[in-house]
């Protein structure tokens, strides 16, 4: 038996080609399928099967353009109720993978849906060696169960079902190959460990240790960490089937003129996927700003319109094949080209600029002084709750684009997070919303404490 892990930063999440003899099953498939048919190729096997634990909420599944390219069937749980061709499993169903055997058992909780993959391999005994929980149980976390409106108790009270009366009654010795690590949303406090074993959760995991289940209840209902906006549309989106890649548009350099005639048109976003500091010196007025090296996918999918065609902003024409895949995951697949000579050429034609005003911690240090600006932390509750700068204001930045209305126009605002590229992001979206008199703090909080100024009441 071979396991292979694929890993995706950013969204944090694995999936994996489970190998028997000479023939593989891949659990959970991103929505790229040459990683999985690069691994089956040099392992010398056939995919056979292509298995769904539940439907994702934060990225787009691969299963149908793993299926184009394999016509392996597609299992997923008959409770998804999913609308293209599979095969449905539920507790109980067996898929056989050459000496082992898969068994599926529900395991509900973070979806309604959910279920999980047993894995004995049959040549060596009896007992499970290998358990697919999907988001259900991580390295030191479990599944959320507050993504779906009006059902977060049950879904938790269901949740602490799945894990003790069927998960922790396997051995101590089963490995676990969750679907998410540390950076996803899909939990709270995921590790940066990305496998485990029942045995090892069963004495380390705090939730698990939470016996009580009126207890358990309340605390994977309460306080629980925002949830992007894709993850109310990709679970639809996997149900349905999702788009094939094959049939996206091409991407294309679109020039500068040609531009402002989609921007008249009013369907076209633009999207500058250039650092901060970049953005801030020069940018097309009206664009969104997410650096493309910053939890990009998890970010776009969160603020910018699935309905929309995007035309991006590169640093270099050649980013654009690492940034694509990035959006595709989270189904922001209107892409429709980029801007030819980026912000240069756009200067270049006499078009209009605009920009932000960069500061460091110095200056923002003495603006505080003079008590003429306000400043706004976008960091999330949590994050603010920690530390933060006396007198700020606490909005979390994707909340701007309603909240915006709570801020003057007329006030100076320094706005801050971490590093300077989520308060750019922020700043991005006041910007949108007529705002002009606004400072991004470059090095963010990390800068503010470097600089010396962490102990300033």
């Amino acid at each position: 038996m071979i396991i292979r892990q694929f890993f995706i930063p950013g969204i944090a999440h694995s999936s994996y080609l489970l190998g028997g003899v000479s023939s593989c099953v891949i659990i959970d498939p991103a929505r790229d399928p040459e990683p999985y048919l690069m691994a089956a190729d040099e392992e010398g096997f056939k995919i056979t099967g292509i298995l769904e634990t539940h439907l994702h909420a934060d990225f787009i599944s691969g299963h149908l353009d793993l299926h184009k390219r394999t016509h392996a069937p597609i299992y997923a749980p008959q409770r998804a109720s999913c609308e293209f061709s599979h095969t449905p499993v539920s507790e109980g169903s067996l898929i056989s993978l050459d000496d082992c055997s898969i068994s599926v058992i529900e395991t509900p909780g973070h979806t309604p849906e959910h279920i999980s993959y047993v894995v004995t391999h049959l040549s060596r005994g009896d007992e499970p060696v290998a358990l697919f929980p999907g988001d259900t149980l991580f390295v030191g976390d479990v599944g959320r169960p507050d993504l779906f409106p009006g059902r977060a108790h049950e879904l938790a009270d269901a949740l602490y079902t799945s894990l003790h009366e069927k998960i922790m009654t396997l051995p101590d010795h089963c490995e676990v190959y969750p679907a998410h690590g540390a950076g996803s949303f899909c939990g709270r406090a995921l590790s940066a460990k990305r496998s485990t074993t029942i045995g090892y959760e069963r004495k380390f995991n705090s939730v698990l240790q939470i016996k009580d289940r009126n207890r358990f209840i309340l605390e994977l209902t309460d306080n629980m960490p925002p949830s992007p906006d894709h993850f109310r549309r990709c679970s639809d989106i996997n149900r349905k089937g999702p788009t094939l890649l094959s049939t996206l548009h091409d991407i294309q350099p679109i020039p500068p003129k040609n531009v402002i005639d989609y921007l008249r048109e009013g369907t076209c976003e633009i999207l500058d996927t250039r650092r901060y500091d970049a953005f801030g010196s020069a940018h097309i007025p009206g664009s969104w700003n997410l650096d493309s090296e910053i939890n990009f996918s998890t970010f776009t999918g969160w603020v910018i319109p699935p309905d929309k065609d995007i035309l991006l902003v590169v640093h270099r024409a050649d980013e654009i094949t690492r940034i694509i895949p990035m959006l595709h995951r989270v189904g922001i697949d209107r892409v429709i080209g980029y801007i030819d000579g980026g912000v240069v050429r756009w200067a270049l034609a006499g078009n209009v600029l605009d920009h932000i005003r960069t500061i460091s911690v110095h200056e923002l240090d003495a603006l505080l002084s003079e008590k003429e600006t306000v400043v706004l932390d976008v960091r999330t509750a949590g994050e603010f709750a920690g530390y933060h700068i006396p007198g700020s204001i606490n909005v979390h930045w994707p909340d701007l684009r309603t909240r915006w209305s709570e801020l003057s126009r007329d006030t100076q605002i320094a706005v801050i997070c971490a590093t300077g590229s989520r308060s750019s992001i922020a700043c991005s979206i006041l910007k949108r919303n007529g705002f002009s008199k606004l400072l991004n703090v470059a090095g963010g909080y990390t800068g503010w404490i470097a600089g010396g100024f962490g102990d300033k009441k």
